[in-house]
């Protein structure tokens, strides 16, 4: 039988972790220490838990802390977000309970990732369905963000309350069925359910059709499919759309729209070209 080896590797971690800390910084008279970071009962004292069942999780032998206990250990460490998951899968062998942090912006580096998309309509949502940000192509495509106020921003809002989105898609009603399923999803996934209660009551008694949507509680997401739209100047456009996670801000997604056949490229660079060629 292979021997549980989680206890150990918890207890590494978390002694690498306490020898990484400054006692001066934290309020501990520092004196003559013979290893770098806090002692373990300074630990233990941050944490509210007592020094010898601190020295048996360190040890390997403390058995199996509860979720609480491991917060309060994550933040007498001081632990960033990722160092939290690990120390979670460490101990219980799954992530921690999700804390929702909206993101306000984006970071020049991601921003840059999309505008080195020069055909592909791209843009990166947070959990709540608020475009952040966006590139040129998508800006010609499908919505020119930048004229719209933040609060506009949100695409359940314009689907479900902007006819002159609804009169562009080949398929309303489908649409609107998958979009409402992956934003439950992606609600609950990021743990932004009060963040989204406001949009969801808006929607409710703004649209009959959300609200039929949202209480059949259908769960779906929306990882990669075609979107086919009818444009007001280029006419039927084509484009195979992908998701994808933004590595260290769990509550952001970028979607990418690849245009499906040159054709499709075509168009898209056509529709670049005119909007270049309009003084601002």
């Amino acid at each position: 039988m292979q021997r549980d080896t989680r206890p150990t590797e918890l207890g590494d971690y978390l002694k690498h972790r306490r020898a990484r800390l400054n006692p001066d910084a934290l309020g501990f008279h520092t004196g003559r220490r013979r290893t770098p970071g806090l002692r373990r009962e300074e630990v233990a004292h941050l944490a509210c838990i007592s020094a010898t069942w601190y020295t048996w999780l360190e040890q390997g032998r403390g058995g199996t802390p509860s979720a609480e206990v491991l917060e309060r250990l994550c933040h007498a460490l001081q632990l960033t977000p990722p160092e939290r998951e690990h120390v979670f899968h460490l101990a219980l062998g799954r992530a921690p309970e999700v804390h929702y942090t909206p993101s306000l912006a984006v970071t020049a580096r991601l921003q840059k990732v999309l505008d080195c998309m020069t055909l592909s309509p791209a843009m990166i949502r947070t959990a709540t369905w608020c475009v952040l940000a966006w590139n040129q192509p998508a800006a010609v495509v499908l919505t020119d963000y930048a004229k719209l106020p933040p609060a506009e921003r949100n695409i359940l809002r314009r689907i479900f309350l902007d006819p002159q989105v609804r009169e562009v898609q080949t398929d309303w009603e489908g649409l609107a069925q998958s979009l409402v399923a992956a934003f439950r999803a992606d609600a609950t996934r990021s743990g932004a359910a009060e963040e989204v209660k406001p949009l969801i009551d808006e929607l409710m008694a703004a649209s009959p059709l959300f609200a039929e949507l949202w209480r059949s509680n259908t769960i779906d997401t929306m990882g990669e499919g075609t979107k086919v739209l009818i444009h007001r100047e280029a006419g039927r456009l084509s484009m195979e759309y992908s998701s994808f996670a933004v590595e260290g801000q769990p509550d952001l997604t970028m979607i990418v729209y690849n245009p499906s056949t040159p054709e499709d490229a075509q168009k898209i660079s056509a529709l670049l070209s005119a909007a270049a060629r309009v003084p601002d």
